[in-house]
């Protein structure tokens, strides 16, 4: 039997079976000796004198590490307009690792409702939805619709730094949900020897993981060369002359002429310069 892993307390695993049920299982001994299962993972199970059973964890089509969550379908990132004022720079630092991981970036801006027309997030809101990207609108005078819509049939992580508006979209989206996360995470405060609990909540006819977003932007351990190859702006060019070119220094290069060419967004080009020194930091051994 086949089900998915939608909740992780401590050696106790609830899977949503295929006809909707939720089962309580743990892991055989094999698994606990390899891979270990994660929420999202997609598993083979059996039942035996009343014990669920995980047998095997089937392959993932990618993987966070935190929070630990595999299968992920799309990563929302929240920024707000002002008040934090919008960040182009930590915005395409999320959409980086999100697209290295190979989760879809969808972008979400709140507080729209305190800007007016003029005001320069509305040239960066142009920015992406030129290049393809997904961007969404929030702010108290706007529905939620787009963000429901986004949701639905989806396993979604949150991301985006403090006091950008992610508890106000959750408690529009499900009260019941977001009070639930805001007690996890007080509980998770409390110390060291709380017990570990991941968990992924039905959410507008998706699924959001109860510990959103990435705890780190650590970009040491990413191969810049592969980086490259995800970002999405590049990939509507011809490829380079060089299979090893890194698009910043190298003659010819068809990102370089991309970005001449206004076919590729400067800014983004610009952000991916700046974030590629970073990259390649982790000595071998430390891997």
């Amino acid at each position: 039997m086949q089900g998915q892993i939608i909740k992780i307390v401590s050696n106790q695993y609830t899977v949503l079976t295929a006809d909707n049920k939720q089962i309580n299982t743990v892991a055989m001994g094999k698994l606990r000796l390899g891979l270990k299962p994660v929420v999202g993972d997609l598993v083979e199970y059996d039942e035996l004198e009343g014990q669920y059973g995980i047998q095997r964890i089937m392959p993932r089509k990618n993987f966070l590490i935190r929070p630990a969550i595999a299968n992920i379908d799309q990563a929302m990132i929240v920024m707000s307009a002002v008040e934090p004022d919008f960040s182009s720079l930590l915005v395409d630092k999320l959409v980086f690792l999100i697209c290295y991981a190979d989760i879809e970036p969808i972008i979400v801006i709140t507080k729209m409702d305190l800007v007016d027309e003029n005001d320069k997030v509305y040239n960066f809101i142009e920015d992406y939805r030129k290049a393809g990207y997904t961007v969404i609108l929030s702010g108290h005078d706007l529905t939620i619709d787009d963000i429901k819509n986004q949701l639905k049939n989806r396993i979604t992580v949150l991301t985006g730094q403090s006091g950008v508006g992610k508890s106000t979209i959750l408690n529009k989206l499900d009260k019941d949900f977001a009070a639930a996360t805001q007690e996890i995470s007080q509980a998770m405060g409390r110390g060291k020897h709380t017990t570990r609990h991941t968990q992924l909540y039905p959410v507008a006819g998706g699924w959001i993981a109860d510990t959103p977003g990435f705890s780190s932007l650590d970009l040491s351990r990413i191969d810049a060369k592969i980086l490259a190859s995800k970002i999405p702006d590049f990939q509507n060019v011809e490829k380079c002359r060089f299979n090893d070119c890194a698009h910043i220094n190298e003659p010819n290069c068809a990102i370089k002429k991309g970005v001449e060419e206004k076919r590729i967004s400067s800014i983004r080009y610009q952000h991916y310069v700046e974030i590629s020194t970073q990259c390649n930091q982790v000595k071998e051994w430390e891997k």
